[in-house]
């Protein structure tokens, strides 16, 4: 089974972490843990499947990105690169919509014709431990509730979200929109975003694992230690397919750890403020790239001074 790369990287605030490349890696952040699994397909070190995390100004706000493109090589490590610079654009933003709405436009923008990409976005709102998801076209998130001990997929409910939103995958129109889907983690629960090369796996016999398959795998895998899942999954699918994958295949897994979530305060707030201005102003020297200010929302602005603001979304 692949080892970890290295000691985990601590996620620091107002950074974004990831690329296109192989990796195999955890990542500690307030109140969360995340384990990244990257394979592109054959012996190219990169491909494909990209895959970034950012953590807001104040640490509160962490937002996870995994997207398949279409296609490899210097195309794909272009967009790699616009979409980290979309990651920190809207970093101190709490809804995720303008951002999924803006990597759409972007990838329209970058892409030739015909190429595209699914991706699931997700942020992470640490005071209360809430999921937001976004799907443009992407494999739906497997989830693990310690309390019933299953593995169930995790989807929008309802016309509402429907009628709502396009949620088709990233260049195909550039006016699409994206809905949202919240969950709450609890202790112990594990969640898990992929892309289509493990349910798109085939065995010799040319059956598909799908999604139903995933699912059975990660039930047979022991969650005790969450760095293994990920790689742990990759082998039992190599497995099943009795040999490499015909695609890049990426697995993120997510866990609640008992790191201390930040809280508002009148020090953060203005701690947080000097660092926010000076970025802003360095946007607009030569070479600086575009920095939008944190979402005007009471739990954005004033939870980094008032912490019961923090509570309230």
């Amino acid at each position: 089974m692949p080892v970890l790369d290295a000691e985990p990287h601590v996620l620091q605030c107002s950074e974004v972490w990831g690329g296109n490349d192989e990796v195999n890696r955890g990542v500690i952040m307030p109140g969360l843990d995340a384990w990244f699994f990257s394979k592109p397909v054959g012996d190219d070190p990169s491909g494909g499947d990209i895959h970034y995390l950012s953590s807001c100004a104040t640490g509160r706000i962490t937002r996870m990105l995994v997207a398949d493109v279409s296609g490899h090589g210097t195309a794909v490590a272009a967009l790699a690169v616009r979409l980290r610079d979309l990651m920190r654009r809207f970093m101190n933003y709490v809804d995720q919509s303008r951002l999924m709405e803006g990597i759409n436009r972007e990838f329209a923008g970058l892409t030739d014709s015909g190429r595209f990409a699914t991706a699931m976005a997700a942020t992470f709102w640490a005071p209360t431990r809430e999921f937001e998801m976004s799907n443009a076209g992407h494999p739906p998130p497997l989830l693990y509730r310690a309390t019933t001990r299953t593995w169930t997929t995790l989807q929008p409910a309802g016309a509402a979200h429907l009628r709502k939103a396009d949620d088709l995958p990233l260049g195909i129109l550039d006016a699409s929109t994206y809905g949202r889907f919240k969950t709450i983690l609890e202790p112990g629960d594990t969640l898990v975003v992929y892309t289509d090369g493990f349910i798109e796996a085939r065995n010799a016999s040319g059956e598909f694992l799908g999604e139903d398959g995933l699912r059975g795998v990660l039930s047979q895998i022991d969650l005790a230690d969450p760095a293994s899942i990920a790689p742990n999954a990759y082998e039992r699918v190599r497995d099943f397919v009795g040999g490499p994958l015909d695609d890049d295949a990426t697995i993120l897994v997510l866990r609640l750890n008992e790191l201390a979530v930040p809280r508002g305060s009148m020090l953060l707030g203005l701690k947080v403020s000097g660092e926010i201005a000076a970025d802003y102003m360095k946007s607009f020297l030569p070479g600086g790239k575009r920095f939008l200010l944190p979402e005007f929302r009471r739990d954005n602005i004033l939870g980094a001074v008032f912490d019961r603001f923090n509570t309230q979304r």
